[in-house]
């Protein structure tokens, strides 16, 4: 019996559009009538994940930032765990060193030092999602769905560092050449101890501290009310997800999903463009998997 579903957003509740499919709202809505709880699971920041799910009608306890942060339903928060700046001054050091452009995510929200590479980031991100197959249009998109977000520009990040407010949860960094360039900039990163080093794309790593991740997260949540794992579900896509994929004992992989991810889940569904968060909602609750 299933108790609680988690599902990521980016490339799994999310179609191609960046929005929540009402096939999707619709299924979580039906799981809720029959008293399964739904928490997203997402590498996004808080106020970048709320919208989403609130735009169909949907309020959920939110895993943010990989689990560096848990929301519950009224977007307090439940628990933050953050990096240490001594550390986070080495990851700035090496990523700029290997000439890679990085966003911060923060206590006080999204933190950026170049507006024109993050429209270009999101851009790629948008023609990788198959939203547009013309990187000019997904541009324009970016800049307008930039003008949404709560982003914060910085001539430099050592102003993060030096300002004793601001808590460090997580570090995203880029690359157009992908995991060629960030493989080897991940197995650096790794010597410096207790980080988590996972990816939302094949474009990106995102760099967390060794406990805040999804699975960690979830499994906290979960026994907070009283829900063994076997009562848990969780799908997702990417090697973000690997963690809460383990961690549950119903685990569906998306169709897009990475191969690896694919091996890690119990069961495979179909692709985010096709609503396969619905479809694997809808199992659950016919099937009544365990």
């Amino acid at each position: 019996m299933i108790s609680l579903i988690a599902s990521d957003m980016d490339g799994t509740l999310l179609n191609e559009k960046m929005t929540v499919p009402p096939e999707n709202a619709a299924a979580i809505k039906k799981a809720a009538q029959r008293g399964i709880k739904f928490i997203v699971a997402t590498g996004r920041s808080y106020g970048e994940a709320k919208p989403l799910i609130e735009s169909v009608g949907i309020e959920a306890p939110i895993i943010a930032m990989n689990g560096a942060q848990v929301f519950d339903e009224q977007g307090k928060v439940i628990s933050t765990v953050s990096i240490n700046k001594t550390v986070i001054r080495k990851i700035f050091h090496l990523l700029k060193s290997k000439g890679l452009y990085f966003e911060v995510m923060t206590n006080q929200g999204t933190v950026s030092d170049s507006k024109m590479r993050r429209i270009q980031n999101v851009a790629s991100l948008l023609v990788d999602l198959q939203t547009t197959d013309s990187f000019k249009i997904a541009v324009s998109l970016a800049s307008a769905r930039l003008e949404l977000m709560n982003i914060t520009y910085v001539d430099s990040y050592e102003k993060l560092l030096d300002d004793p407010k601001v808590t460090i949860l997580k570090v995203i960094a880029f690359s157009a050449e992908k995991q060629k360039v960030l493989q080897p900039v991940t197995k650096e990163l790794m010597t410096l101890g207790n980080l988590a080093i996972t990816a939302s794309s094949a474009s990106n790593i995102e760099i967390n501290h060794s406990n805040a991740q999804k699975g960690v997260a979830l499994e906290t949540y979960a026994k907070s009310l009283s829900i063994p794992m076997t009562q848990v579900m969780s799908i997702g896509d990417n090697l973000n997800d690997a963690s809460m994929l383990e961690a549950a004992s119903v685990s569906f992989a998306m169709g897009n999903a990475t191969e690896e991810i694919k091996e890690v889940a119990r069961y495979l569904t179909d692709t985010n463009v096709n609503h396969g968060v619905g479809k694997a909602i809808e199992r659950a609750i016919t099937e009544n998997l365990s």
